[in-house]
């Protein structure tokens, strides 16, 4: 009987703390005020978009009272749009909350191409701001416009690119196509030889890929390059921020003896990005102050219209010790020096004086700094 008065009670209970909670439930209040005053930028004010060096636009507006938190997106669309189907959102700063909204000048070139607006055109696009709080969403009740101009280039540029087609190393199969080395965003470059065929650059080598070709200066969305007349060693140079390419043919690649002030050897290419001589006769000649050895890469080239010019490649270090077996690899890492005598080259490995060696310009996109070796046989 004890145990049952015992339940009871605690039934009783129950009921009563489920009753006084529901007493406290309120609706939820999903009321949105909508924002009625946008700051800046100003309507119809101009940019001319430069991605990699233009400073962020700061977009700002006036918040609508509200007791609650809610949230806000800036919205893009076409001059003639109503925002039903924008073509770009971007949340404000400080993950939603704040009346304002930092965007990039990458992120407007990106806008600009999604309205429509071609490289090197000009256009409108108008923007707005929406107030949103659990499901509801609200437009503002005013909207400014923007003229934008678009420099050359492309608004998403690849984040990898490779080589492919018949006039490369590595044939038309594109899941062998050639890696560029990336410099850094929308910029790559890739040491290589192209021969009579054909040729393309892809941003993926499995699955869909985007396509692009190189016309004379330009690099163009689609199609197929051409390659004519003999088998040459090019420096291919994009720069897909201004849809610009360079193609700079590689004459030869030397080692110069700083002491003698001349060429020591000439290395031939052996593809893959590499410049190799097998068998070289290393002596290195003996001064007052003990083994000279001091060497660097002098590399000569030509550009599109055939006029010829000198680059070098040595050391980052203006001066070097001699190096021994376990020097790390760092020691032999290339970087664009000047062509003076004695500055920024590297040493051998004294012992390897009067062998045969094999001497390797490595330019490997895969690598992560070009680099150089001289190893005995």
């Amino acid at each position: 009987m004890k145990k049952i008065f015992l339940l009871s009670l605690w039934v009783l209970v129950y009921a009563l703390a489920l009753n006084s909670c529901k007493k406290d439930v309120k609706n939820l209040d999903t009321s949105v005020q909508t924002v009625t005053v946008i700051n800046a930028p100003a309507n119809d004010t101009s940019i001319t978009i430069a991605p990699t060096t233009g400073a962020s636009v700061v977009f700002k507006w006036a918040s609508g009272a509200s007791p609650d938190l809610v949230l806000y997106e800036v919205v893009f669309d076409k001059a003639g749009g109503d925002f039903s189907k924008p073509i770009y959102k971007v949340v404000s700063d400080g993950s939603g909350v704040q009346t304002q909204a930092t965007i990039s000048q990458k992120t407007l070139n990106t806008i600009a191409n999604a309205a429509g607006i071609a490289a090197l055109a000009s256009g409108t696009i108008k923007w707005a701001v929406i107030t949103s709080k659990v499901t509801t969403n609200k437009v503002s009740t005013v909207n400014h416009t923007l003229q934008l101009t678009r420099p050359a280039g492309f608004a998403t540029v690849p984040n990898a690119v490779y080589l492919t087609g018949s006039a490369t190393e590595q044939g038309t199969d594109a899941s062998k196509a050639i890696a560029f080395k990336k410099i850094s965003d929308g910029v790559f470059e890739l040491y290589t030889s192209l021969q009579p065929g054909t040729y393309s650059l892809i941003d993926n080598t499995t699955g869909s890929a985007t396509t692009y070709s190189v016309n004379g200066a330009n690099i163009l969305l689609n199609g197929v390059s051409t390659v004519s007349g003999s088998k040459t060693i090019y420096r291919i140079s994009l720069d897909f921020n201004n849809a610009a390419a360079t193609l700079t043919q590689i004459v030869s690649v030397n080692m110069y003896l700083a002491i003698d002030d001349k060429i020591w050897f000439t290395l031939p290419y052996v593809g893959n990005s590499q410049w190799e001589l097998d068998g070289a006769e290393v002596d290195i000649p003996q001064e007052s102050w003990g083994d000279e050895s001091r060497y660097k890469y002098h590399f000569i080239v030509k550009d599109a219209a055939g006029n010829q010019g000198d680059e070098w490649y040595g050391s980052a270090n203006q001066d070097n010790p001699d190096p021994t077996t376990s020097t790390q690899p760092s020691y032999f890492y290339m970087y664009p020096v000047n062509g003076s005598q004695w500055d920024n080259c590297f040493k051998m490995v004294p012992s390897y004086s009067g062998r045969k060696c094999n001497i390797n310009v490595n330019f490997s996109p895969t690598i992560a700094q070009y680099t150089n070796s001289v190893t005995p046989q």
